[in-house]
């Protein structure tokens, strides 16, 4: 809090009584400044943090003066310090932090330092939500046969299950001898339960290193597997919306290891994704530097139509605002018909920011804030005291009171009555697609070249069709087919009113005699054990899975790519007939290779409509004028028959999600589940490495790290490893998924003696670097110009030799020279991941030339010491001329400032100027240390 160096606002500290207690805060309009009343509300939050924060060293009393004037230099790229309240992280993001927090023990310990002094500083919470994968779904035992059981064998067939679902013989070893649907003895485990053995034996190792990093690391709270999705833990759980801390009352606010950390703005909570590096020193204590952002004020008003969902608002909100422009910028929502929505409706609006490109999409605390607050179980003595504290400092929020309106950069409209029912696809989160276009649209993408909307598919291979045999009887895919349809990510599962619409509208199916093909790999993964309770509860439970939709797991899953094995026979008709299927999912990504390696169009779409594309077996429909099927009475059977209104969907949802679920749920949230409780974790303070690994290795970070700074240099006779072009992913970068079979990560995994089965995913495995460092550019759909087609190789030069990136990297890193990557706009868009900047620089990676930078990956690469460079306007390799095969020098200033320009030589004698994309000082000190943990190590030791 306010440090002694800062005793200007002192003054504000003043005591605010609720109740019979009294507390202290910092009472902002007592600064009686007439701009803090014009500020945008996420700005005041900003200012807020820096008025209590202030100690004249990390942040000055000038800074709180730059933020007060937010009208006048939010126009000028002004840098601030932002100190936020706590961290957030998920296991793929997290382990590797709680690696870098290990390893940087041992580097302390061997420099002389205390070890115990590495710790979080400020409160950090992380939610093991991403390792379990949809290995088993349905009801049916036939699914183990392409999901090994990791224990070893099968247990034998059971002859007595639960009798409401009798088929559920999954053979696998359990723990709970109650369905966990139904709450009734079985001997038979279900496609949760069997999902959930499977992810502990392939992960042990990482959550016996979780386990040691709760008990060793002060001021961390794990949340067990099983739990939940971290995005919506954090919205119904998590979420202070005020701290008090020692009857000291502040506003909430976080950073996280995951993009879409962003879906607590919809709570009024300020927080949005970090790369892992930048977080890890949040954690210990350092502020954020960041560009005073300009705040676009996005209206809404009128009211969304009977058929409309939350989904389809924030699909439409995200074509538009890419359209636009928000990249590093604040979007806060605004206007009457903001009102209208849920914070549930907010939340899943705030959750997909990532996909239109800001850094955050704001609502402001209101009165609906605290009836979510009622409603998830909150105790009402905090809520009064959180109402009560914002607005006693002009924080709280009435959308219908024009007066309140503040000052914005811009500002855009939307009518929600204008909403239609839409999907968004096959490759990219802001294409959307109006649903009656649908058709018409994929059959474009089919004839279009390949890119973003096609796939160039020629006339005479567009009407192949591939027959297989599934369970006994034949079936044919085509192109459009659906082949996973998915209800998972916290984007959709958070949300009540699109959970029960598909749980209604799954009901009028059954009853209407349509069914999905037993082929498609349907899941249902609920982001908490809240989303089951009233699904059971309401009654919709039999109808999901009577269509297939069993509950598979409490995670992300599908989502991010963990959506498990096709059938065999399913897998080898798709290639076999080169088709383009696809996979429908209510989540929030769909690049290229994200979700399955063989679904080629993927669509974004909310949780009824995954359930009718799945029924229709196609997105080659035209839903206004084709039917889903027929009943038992050759009746056609179209989507409108079937589809709840918001009302009936309200209706249900205020009578089954109520207040005791939520507190039934998170009381036991912490207390883990049997396996988690019998992981016996080291107790020591510096983690015991185990050499014969494969998921938690001791990084190379800091071996040749010495006390003091290394001399800065430019970069020479460098050679690109990759030659790339618009919108390389992170995903691209470092891959979540599976690892493939040809890859070098798994020829290094089977010489460590793991069979494939055994191999897991790249994102389980992020806290061993062998394996990410030959898992970057990895995916198999990464466009590399020098190949020219989709493939995770580049070519050697001089040699000409192609081979797999890192073979290569390792080729060059023999031969002694230095690489970069040259890339066009957009490099880096997609999750925020470290390793998508720790991998290349494993690789040898020392500088990045591109025409434009997602704002997260280009912090990321500035936190491991590489040079991010990126052309002038109006220029790129296309326009200078460049192949990528030419020898590079990178000339970097004498004395480097923030965003200056350096000169790029190539063999030839051609010479072009870059900008420097050290944006901050603070970026620029992390960049002179070698990177961000390298400078907390000197910082830790010298202090």
């Amino acid at each position: 809090m306010a440090n002694p160096g800062c005793t200007k606002f002192e003054q504000c500290k003043q005591t605010l009584s609720v109740g019979e207690e009294d507390y202290k805060y910092y009472n902002l309009p007592s600064l009686n400044d007439p701009r803090y009343d014009r500020l945008p509300y996420s700005i005041r939050v900003l200012l807020e943090s820096a008025v209590r924060n202030c100690d004249n060293f990390y942040i000055k009393e000038n800074d709180v003066e730059k933020i007060l004037d937010w009208s006048q230099n939010q126009k000028l790229g002004v840098e601030v310090p932002f100190k936020p309240s706590r961290v957030i992280l998920q296991d793929f993001t997290g382990v590797p932090a709680v690696v870098d927090f290990a390893a940087m023990r041992d580097a302390v310990k061997r420099l002389g330092g205390d070890p115990e002094k590495i710790n979080p500083v400020c409160p950090s919470d992380l939610v093991i939500d991403h390792s379990v994968q949809v290995d088993v779904t349905r009801s049916l035992c036939s699914n183990l046969k392409n999901s090994p059981n990791p224990g070893g064998g099968r247990a034998k067939v059971t002859v007595d299950g639960c009798p409401t679902c009798v088929e559920m013989c999954y053979r696998l070893p359990i723990y709970d001898t109650l369905c966990p649907f139904h709450h009734l003895p079985s001997d038979c485990a279900s496609a949760l339960e069997a999902n959930q053995a499977i992810e502990f034996e392939r992960n042990k190792e990482r959550f016996l290193f979780l386990k040691w990093g709760a008990k060793a690391l002060k001021n961390m709270l794990i949340i067990p597997p099983g739990s939940g999705i971290v995005h919506q833990v954090n919205l119904e759980y998590l979420a202070r919306v005020v701290f008090n801390t020692d009857s000291l009352l502040y506003p909430d606010s976080l950073v996280g290891t995951d993009s879409h950390t962003t879906m607590i703005n919809g709570l009024g909570v300020i927080g949005w994704g970090v790369g892992g590096i930048e977080a890890e020193a949040v954690m210990l204590g350092q502020p954020i530097s960041m560009v005073l952002p300009k705040v676009v004020g996005y209206k809404l008003v009128g009211q969304m139509n009977q058929l409309a969902t939350s989904t389809d608002v924030v699909l439409t909100i995200t074509k538009h605002l890419r359209q636009v422009g928000v990249v590093g910028k604040f979007v806060e929502f605004y206007g009457p018909g903001v009102a209208q929505l849920s914070i549930a409706d907010r939340a899943t609006i705030a959750n997909m920011c990532p996909e239109y490109g800001a850094t955050i999409g704001f609502f402001p605390v209101d009165v609906n804030s605290l009836q979510y607050l009622r409603q998830t179980g909150r105790d009402e003595s905090k809520i009064r005291l959180i109402e009560a504290y914002l607005k006693a400092n002009g924080l709280f929020r009435d959308f219908t009171n024009e007066a309140q309106d503040p000052e914005f950069s811009e500002v855009f409209t939307l009518d929600l009555s204008t909403v239609k029912s839409c999907v968004s696809g096959p490759k990219r989160p802001h294409d959307k697609v109006v649903v009656t276009e649908m058709k018409e649209d994929f059959q474009k993408c089919l004839d279009n070249k390949v890119g973003f909307k096609g796939f160039n598919i020629p006339k005479d291979k567009q009407a192949t069709k591939a027959s297989f045999a599934f369970d006994g009887k034949d079936y044919s895919l085509t192109h459009g087919d659906v082949v996973i349809a998915a209800i998972t990510s916290c984007t959709n599962t958070s949300n009540p009113s699109v959970m029960l619409g598909a749980g209604i509208l799954a009901k009028k199916a059954v009853e209407a005699g349509l069914s999905v093909n037993p082929y498609i790999k349907t899941s249902l993964s609920p982001g908490s054990g809240v989303v089951t309770h009233y699904l059971q509860d309401s009654g919709v439970i039999p109808y999901l899975e009577q269509l297939g939709f069993f509950i598979v797991g409490y995670g992300c899953m599908t989502c991010i790519g963990n959506s498990g094995p096709l059938d065999e026979s399913v897998s080898g008709a798709i290639e076999g007939g080169d088709l383009v299927v696809c996979g429908v999912l209510s989540g929030n990504r769909n690049f290229e290779g994200r979700i399955h390696p063989l679904t080629r169009a993927n669509y974004l779409a909310s949780p009824p409509l995954v359930i009718a594309y799945a029924i229709a077996g196609t997105v080659a429909i035209d839903f206004e004028k084709e039917p889903l099927g027929q009943n038992s009475e050759g009746k056609d059977i179209f989507l409108r028959d079937i589809w709840p209104t918001r009302d009936e969907i309200q209706e249900v949802e205020r009578k089954y999600v109520i207040p005791a679920m939520f507190k039934e749920v998170y009381a036991k949230i912490q207390e883990g589940n049997e396996r988690w409780n019998k992981l016996d974790a080291p107790e020591s303070q510096l983690y015991p490495w185990d050499v014969k690994s494969t998921y938690v290795k001791s990084p190379p970070f800091f071996e040749t790290m010495e006390k003091d700074l290394p001399t800065v240099k430019g970069v020479t006779k460098a050679r690109p490893l990759l030659f790339l072009g618009d919108s390389v992913t992170t995903d691209h970068i470092s891959p979540a998924g599976s690892i493939a079979r040809n890859s070098p990560a798994a020829r290094y995994l089977s010489g460590k003696g793991l069979v494939p089965r055994e191999f897991n995913s790249y994102g389980s495995r992020r806290g061993n670097d062998a394996i990410m460092a030959r898992g970057t550019f990895a995916n198999i759909r990464l466009l590399n110009k020098f190949i020219g087609k989709a493939s995770p190789r580049t070519i050697h030069i001089p040699s000409g030799e192609t081979m797999d990136v890192f073979d290569a990297s390792d080729r060059y890193r023999q031969e002694g020279t230095s690489l970069i990557i040259i890339a066009g706009k957009d490099y880096g868009s997609g999750s925020s991941r470290d390793w998508a900047a720790k991998g290349p620089w494993m690789q040898g990676i020392r500088a990045v030339i591109a025409e434009t930078y997602e704002r997260i990956h280009r912090s990321n690469l500035v936190g491991m010491g590489i040079i991010p460079l990126q052309f002038l306007p109006e220029q790129g390799a296309a326009s200078l001329g460049l192949t990528g095969r030419e020898v590079y020098d990178i000339e970097l200033p004498a004395v480097i400032k923030p965003g200056q320009k350096a000169t790029v030589k190539v063999d030839g004698g051609k010479s072009f100027e870059v900008i420097v994309r050290f944006d901050t000082d603070v970026e620029l000190t992390y960049f002179q240390h070698g990177g961000i943990l390298n400078y907390m190590i000197r910082h830790i030791i010298k202090s």
